[in-house]
């Protein structure tokens, strides 16, 4: 049967998939990134897991893989099909895209930004389904976007579109890692929510789930708390929406499993403080941790259903 494979790398596991022609997953592995060895052996270990999906393949659906998909975190060049960055995993300047295509026998990879390829799934077969213009938006331990557009989603000039976390919503405030202050990540992420219901009464151990049960039971403290995440992820919202003017609005991440806990308050904030702007359909994301497998899939078909010449897919 004609299938990619589909292969979503995270910080810390790799979630790998078989996918068939119309989004079906007929094989799933999981196997650990390894980071703590370093980033020799995570790309070591991201090309042994490839080749093991490839013969899995070859040997249970009769036929090898047709082309690969390959979703990374950190800084992407998707053009060139280099993973540039990521901290979390220490590597600068992988030729990742040319490194796995060569250790499956040359056969197109796609390499892609982790939530730009999870907002891809998003918008094609999940929460924004059917919409031409939409805003995926990772809760996460930091902030990040994907704009999708008529089923695509931009990466940008250089690779950094969609960087909503970097949006600064309280000049001056907290410092970032990026070199700004006040950057919209460090007040509404799942990361500092965590911070800030620890310090202000739920224990060195508490976390953002920690955080929205108290909200739930009506702590005063954790109100606030959450209360201020909300205002931050409204107003960084509302400049997102001022710019893109998407039809949906899809919220995923850690922080957006609080369900209606932080989707009520999230909907009235960002509604009070539209003007002319048309307001979007604000829904959580659908398809959950699957998300980047399932988009790493689809860049990967994506690759078979567009003329291209080898050298674009393969250098």
């Amino acid at each position: 049967m004609r299938h990619v494979i589909a292969l979503d790398v995270g910080g810390t596991g790799m979630k790998a998939a078989l996918a068939g022609p119309d989004g079906q997953l007929l094989h799933r592995a999981r196997r650990a990134t390894g980071r703590e060895r370093g980033p020799d052996a995570v790309v070591a270990g991201i090309l042994d897991f490839a080749a093991e999906l490839h013969a899995y393949g070859a040997r249970h659906l009769g036929e090898p893989a047709a082309a690969a998909g390959v979703a990374v975190p950190g800084i992407v060049d998707e053009a060139r099909g280099v993973a540039a960055y990521a901290a979390n995993l220490g590597w600068r300047d992988v030729p990742l895209r040319e490194l796995i295509s060569a250790e499956l026998g040359g056969i197109p990879v796609a390499l892609g930004h982790d939530v730009r390829t999870g907002g891809l799934a998003e918008g094609r077969v999940g929460a924004g389904r059917g919409a031409d213009r939409f805003l995926f938006v990772a809760l996460g331990t930091g902030i990040a976007g994907a704009i999708g557009v008529d089923g695509r989603v931009e990466a940008g000039a250089h690779g950094f579109a969609g960087e909503i976390g970097h949006i600064v919503v309280r000049p001056g405030g907290a410092p970032c890692p990026c070199g700004q202050r006040g950057c919209l990540e460090r007040f509404a992420s799942a990361a500092a929510v965590s911070e800030a219901w620890a310090a202000a009464g739920g224990g060195p151990d508490a976390d953002a789930a920690d955080c929205a049960k108290a909200v739930a039971a009506g702590d005063p403290d954790a109100v606030r708390v959450w209360q201020e995440a909300v205002d931050a992820l409204a107003d960084g919202l509302v400049t997102a929406l001022t710019l893109l003017d998407p039809r949906t609005l899809v919220i995923g991440g850690g922080l957006a499993e609080a369900g209606e806990t932080l989707f009520t308050p999230l909907r009235d904030a960002v509604r009070r403080r539209v003007t002319f702007q048309k307001l979007p359909s604000i829904v959580p994301a659908a398809l959950g941790d699957t998300a980047g497998c399932l988009g790493a899939g689809l860049l990967a078909w994506d690759l078979l259903n567009t003329p291209t010449t080898p050298a674009e897919v393969t250098t």
